[in-house]
This record gives structure tokens, C-alpha cells and sequence, in this order.
């Protein structure tokens, strides 16, 4: 469905309009707005797929790296996944409406404070499809319009969801405007989109740390920050052999592009002898590169010396950092200097071990014998996510509905006066 509007801040306007309406259904009547456009999601897979084949081949002359492209790219086994989502989010608890304290004061003055819509999302992002279709159901959803900058490397195929989502929107009877795109004007649009405010309510930016850093220090929309993720797993003295081999692989092999891949794996010196070299075999076994220290190359081959910016570094590739140290102490001091506060992981089978690991470290989401691949709005039950957020103001972790809301106080009266 075409988009008519000639400027950035036209857009904005219209899903600002939108968002009034928007912000009055029914839980009913978002659910089946949601249902809707997972159907023409399902209707229009061959269009989607078909769009998003010329990003890849666009993304694959321009260089973009394995990474990239992996996130970039819909097949139809992926664009029905999309759709089941929306059913997902479709089936959630309305987020709206509730109510989060209710008090009575002393001269009968009733207040309640409840959950209401923010009013327009925004969001900027760069080759993630999918995300263009999660944010916008959770948008709606949650009783919000939305508007996307999803960069150019995914061009044609966000033209192509937001094509069809505005379509459904209109079958539903529900004014498409509530989804925009300021792609078409490229940078430009982004910019307008970071000084939007008070027709943006909120900004989520997802994508690499220079985006991200970008939109933080650029923008006067107000920001959710959704961080890089240097993931680091701890392999402590106890941990069995098993679990250590098999969450590692998993953590770093089954989808490594993402941000809660594991970038970092720190094994107690007690049990490198034990430990580091079937890990290492297993993961090199599946075309990981090993990246690691003095005492990793000894026990290990093929291992390539790591370097400072290693320890550093989100990959996002088939390359994972691997350092022995001393103990607990060690691995949490470098997980402290080195951590961007998204996941972090121990396996171990000692009770006090988990428990000082769970209360100090300093991250959005912390693990005791679990891959960190499960830090995942999909995987928490939120049928898909907005983001996880590394910060510590209003949300953190993975966000969904409740987290695109925000709170207002009513006040029913019967004619009290302040005295």
C-alpha cells in the first residue's frame, strides 16, 4: 500500500494522528488486527522472499559480511516464522489498561494508575527484516503506532512487509498510517526521525555499537538503548564436561550473527587440563575459530593468539575468544571491564559459586547452566521482542508489550477541594 506523504515529518504527523485512534481499541480488535496481518504475511511470502533476494544480492556485491547477511535474509521457512509471531503476539495479555495501584485518600479522592500506550514508536535498525515486523505488531498491540528507518541495506524487503501490513491494517479498518517508513529518504530520514520530538514518543535503535551509539548521543526523541553484546560464559572448576561442551556450541554455533551468541568463554584454571581441550575440539569441529590465550594454545591446537581487542570484540562470526583464569574473582573482574551488560552465563554445579554469580554480576540478563541463546523475547514468552535493552532506566532485557507502555494516574472525584 502506497505511502503518499511527501516529507519525514508529514509521515510522523500521520502516524501520530493514527496513534489517537490506534490507542482506543479494543484488546479484541487488536488481536485480530495482528491476526490479519499475519495472514497477508502468510498470503504474500513469495513477494517478500522475492524483494528481500535482491537485498542479499545488493548486500553480497557491497561486501556485507557473513553476519550481516544471515540477518538480512528471508526464506519463506523464516517469513512464515514472522507471521507466527504476530499470531503470538496477537495471543498475549492486552498490555493496556491495567492497573497498577489503586488507593483512596483520606478525603474519598480515588486514584488508580494505569498502563496506557506511549503513542508513536520509532525505531532505526539496519539489515533486520524481521524486525520490521516484530516491532510493528508490538506496536500495535500495545495500542502505539510506529515509525521505521530500517536501512538501506533491507530496502526492498521492508518496503515489501510494510506494503503489506499497511494493506491488511486498511482491510481491518484500521487507519494504515499507524505504520511509516522514513526509509525512501535515506539518512536524512533517520535524522528526522532523532529530532522528532513530540511526534515520536520513544526511539529503540538495534543494530551495531556505532548505530546505536549514534542515535544515543544524536537524538532528542528519547532512547531506549538496546546494546552491543560481548557475552561471556564462565566454565568454573565444577562444571561437567557435558554441559560445558554443549552449551558453548550451542551459545556460539547455532545462530552466531546474533547478539546473544557467546563472544567469550572464561574456564577456571582448575579445570582447563579437563575441560578446554574437548571444548575447544568441539567447537572448531563445527568451524569455529578459537581465539585464545597462552595457556588455551597449550592445551589446544589450531588456536589462534588473542589479542586485547578480542576480549572486546562482539564477532558475530564463527570466532569465539577463550581465557583461562584464576578463579570466580578473575573471571568476574574481566567480565566487568569487558562486559556490554547483555547476558552472562556460568556453568557450574556449585550452589554458592551460582548464587555469587547471579547477585554480582551487573547485566541485563544472567545465567546459571543455560545458554545465553535463550536471552530472546520469543524464548521468554513475549511472542517477539522490540529489543533487549542493556540499560537501567524504564526497561531492561528483552522488551515486550509491557514495556511500550507507559503510565498515567486517574483521579475520580466528587467535588474535593484542596484545603
Amino acid at each position: 500500500m502506497t505511502i503518499t506523504a511527501a516529507t519525514p515529518q508529514e509521515r510522523m504527523q500521520s502516524a501520530r494522528t493514527a496513534s489517537r485512534s490506534v490507542g482506543l481499541l479494543t484488546d479484541a480488535a487488536k488481536a485480530g488486527v495482528l491476526r490479519g496481518l499475519a495472514d497477508a504475511i502468510d498470503a504474500n511470502v513469495d513477494l517478500i522472499v522475492s524483494a528481500n533476494a535482491e537485498d542479499v544480492a545488493r548486500g553480497r556485491a557491497d561486501g556485507l559480511t557473513t553476519g550481516l547477511i544471515d540477518r538480512l535474509t528471508l526464506d519463506p521457512a523464516r517469513v512464515r516464522a514472522l507471521a507466527t509471531a504476530v499470531r503470538d503476539v496477537a495471543d498475549l495479555p492486552d498490555p493496556v489498561g491495567r492497573v497498577l495501584d489503586d488507593r483512596v485518600l483520606d478525603n474519598g479522592l480515588h486514584l488508580q494508575k494505569v498502563s496506557v500506550p506511549f503513542g508513536v514508536i520509532g525505531s532505526i535498525y539496519e539489515a533486520r527484516p524481521n524486525v520490521t515486523v516484530d516491532i510493528a505488531a508490538l506496536a500495535l498491540r500495545s495500542g502505539n503506532a510506529v515509525v521505521l528507518r530500517g536501512g538501506s541495506a533491507a530496502q526492498s524487503s521492508n518496503a515489501a512487509l510494510i506494503s503489506v501490513m499497511r494493506g491488511a491494517l486498511a482491510d481491518a479498518g484500521v487507519d494504515p498510517e499507524a505504520i511509516q517508513t522514513v526509509d525512501d529518504f535515506g539518512r536524512d530520514g533517520a535524522r528526522a526521525l532523532m529530532r522528532a520530538r513530540g511526534l515520536v514518543d520513544v526511539l529503540v535503535p538495534r543494530g551495531s555499537a556505532q548505530l546505536i551509539e549514534t542515535v544515543v548521543t544524536e537524538s532528542s526523541v528519547p532512547v531506549i538503548e538496546t546494546g552491543a553484546g560481548v557475552v561471556h560464559i564462565v566454565l568454573d572448576a565444577s562444571a561437567p564436561l557435558e554441559w560445558a561442551t554443549d552449551i558453548a556450541v550451542n551459545a556460539k554455533v547455532q545462530r552466531p550473527s546474533v547478539c546473544n551468541a557467546v563472544e567469550t568463554l572464561l574456564v577456571h584454571r582448575d579445570a582447563a587440563t579437563r575441560l578446554v581441550p574437548p571444548v575447544v575440539a568441539a567447537l572448531q569441529e563445527r568451524g569455529v575459530t578459537v581465539h585464545g590465550d597462552a595457556e588455551v594454545a597449550a592445551l589446544a591446537s589450531d588456536v589462534v593468539p588473542a589479542t586485547e581487542d578480542d576480549w572486546a570484540t562482539e564477532h558475530m562470526s564463527l570466532d569465539i575468544s577463550i581465557r583461562v583464569v584464576d578463579g570466580l574473582d578473575d573471571a568476574l573482574a574481566h567480565i566487568r571491564r569487558y562486559s556490554t551488560q547483555h547476558t552472562e552465563s556460568i556453568i557450574t554445579t556449585d550452589d554458592g559459586i551460582a548464587e555469587r554469580f547471579l547477585a554480582e554480576v551487573d547485566a541485563a540478563v544472567v545465567m546459571v547452566n543455560a545458554s545465553t541463546r535463550f536471552t530472546d523475547g520469543g524464548e521468554f514468552g513475549f511472542g517477539a521482542e522490540v529489543g533487549i535493552s542493556t540499560q537501567k532506566l524504564h526497561a531492561r532485557g528483552p522488551m515486550g508489550l509491557p514495556e511500550l507502555t507507559t503510565t498515567k494516574w486517574l483521579a475520580r472525584g466528587a467535588g474535593q477541594i484542596r484545603s
